[in-house]
């Protein structure tokens, strides 16, 4: 894994400097949590904790990040020394990745020394809130287009390379069956999926000849033969599919699908579908892309369309709608010569929780989600903990998980989840409730800080 310790803000190091000048190496607890839902997300799909996980495993600084650090003239040497034997030592708890959450619950809580724990900041959050907001809309789109399947577009519309790495893992997570990635499926061991461009069409004279050529290159990796069909007229292009289609029949081949990309995608699938039957090609797909949303594709179904699968790029790699999430990384408890003290922030709109917390998630009799509860750690509360220990004095508890693993349990999660939640036109709220210990504790810090 790349080396990420250099990936945080300045004001980390900092900060870590003054705790190091002043001998404050006692432990402190921080949360990771998102503030508030953005409108339109009925819930999250918490995503990216496992690459936080190798993060912290693998934290360390360099000599050449050594030497950086004291060209910028702002560490004593003291410091810098300090950071070459530098470390993550402490414990993680955490929801397990691909979780549905929601408001101010604790999707990840750390407890170290202040100086290790202040530091890892930038890269949580910065690895969680992007991939959670990635998964959160895929989730919506891949749970509106089910039964059909959606395969992610959006390498080339993602912002940068990284970007668009951590989208097609994000997606990948919240069910969509493959990515167009090509170095996402090598690195994360995702199926890939592709057909062909415009221009492939537009180099020969005909598309006829086009079809042919491709199905000549394909008609032994039939998965790879989709037919992209709207490059001229889309009824035409149809009908030369059939005839490709008709073609390798008689040598015991098939295509697998067709592809439309534009226009009426109502209209033409219902066209494209009945051209197909015509000739018996029952068999062939019909899969379309076009700057697809959740909204879209629930209109095209509502509308009939005989569509099999969507690919969906930019609206889902960028989370179009809300391409950012409220996700924060707040002290919630500190120690001062080996006491521990529960702390909390009082600023108007974005106070926070004391204390190391838990939330529990109660089921009803059908074994749907039916509320969570946040709680002190020592509080007795009913349900299901959400937070498990992943780490200890820096080292992972648990095999690392293979990304179809994560998939799956996201899946049977969602699966869970209120039907009413699911809809993207969500009319009811998910409840979250604060456990009397808990509020008990907040109320008694506002007395004592609030003035």
């Amino acid at each position: 894994m790349e080396n990420h310790t250099m990936l945080t803000d300045l004001y980390q190091l900092t900060m870590a400097a003054s705790y190091h000048g002043n001998n404050n190496q006692e432990e402190a607890t921080f949360d990771m949590f998102i503030r508030k839902l953005p409108k339109d997300r009925n819930y999250l799909i918490a995503a990216g904790l496992e690459q936080v996980i190798e993060y912290l495993e693998n934290l360390h600084f360099t000599e050449e990040d050594i030497q950086y650090l004291r060209e910028q003239q702002l560490f004593t040497e003291d410091f810098l020394q300090y950071l070459k034997k530098f470390k993550f030592e402490g414990e993680v708890y955490a929801v397990q990745e691909g979780t549905p959450i929601f408001d101010n619950e604790p999707i990840m809580r750390i407890t170290a020394p202040k100086i290790q724990a202040q530091i890892v900041e930038t890269f949580i959050l910065n690895t969680i809130n992007f991939q959670t907001m990635i998964a959160s809309k895929a989730s919506r789109i891949v749970q509106t287009a089910n039964p059909q399947k959606v395969v992610d577009f959006g390498l080339r519309r993602a912002h940068g390379s990284d970007a668009g790495m951590k989208a097609a893992r994000a997606s990948y997570i919240a069910g969509c069956v493959a990515t167009s990635n090509v170095k996402a499926g090598k690195q994360y061991s995702m199926p890939i999926s592709g057909t062909m461009a415009h221009s492939y069409i537009m180099d020969e004279e005909t598309e006829l000849e086009a079809f042919r050529n491709y199905a000549k290159t394909f008609k032994n990796q039939p998965k790879a033969l989709t037919l992209l069909i709207d490059t001229y007229d889309t009824i035409q292009g149809a009908k030369n599919a059939a005839i490709i289609a008709k073609e390798l029949e008689k040598e015991g081949k098939k295509i697998s699908a067709v592809r439309l990309d534009s226009g009426d995608l109502t209209k033409l699938s219902i066209e494209v579908r009945k051209i197909l039957d015509e000739q018996g090609l029952n068999y062939v797909k019909i899969f379309a892309s076009n700057d697809l949303n959740e909204y879209k594709i629930k209109q095209l179904q509502e509308q009939g369309a005989k569509i099999d699968a969507y690919g969906v790029g930019t609206e889902m790699a960028t989370s179009k709608d809300h391409p950012a999430l409220p996700g924060v990384y707040k002290l919630a408890e500190t120690t001062k010569n080996g006491k521990k003290i529960p702390r909390m922030k009082l600023s108007e709109d974005k106070n926070t929780m004391p204390g190391r917390k838990q939330a529990y998630r109660l089921y009803s009799e059908n074994g749907k989600m039916l509320n969570d509860i946040i709680a002190l750690e020592t509080e007795k509360i009913e349900g299901e903990p959400l937070l498990q220990k992943v780490m200890q004095n820096g080292k992972r508890l648990q095999p690392k998980k293979s990304l179809g693993k994560i998939r799956s349990y996201c899946l049977q999660q969602v699966d869970k989840l209120p039907d009413e939640l699911k809809k993207i036109d969500a009319k009811t709220n998910y409840k979250v409730g604060i456990a009397p210990g808990l509020q008990q504790l907040t109320q008694e810090l506002i007395k004592k800080y609030g003035g």
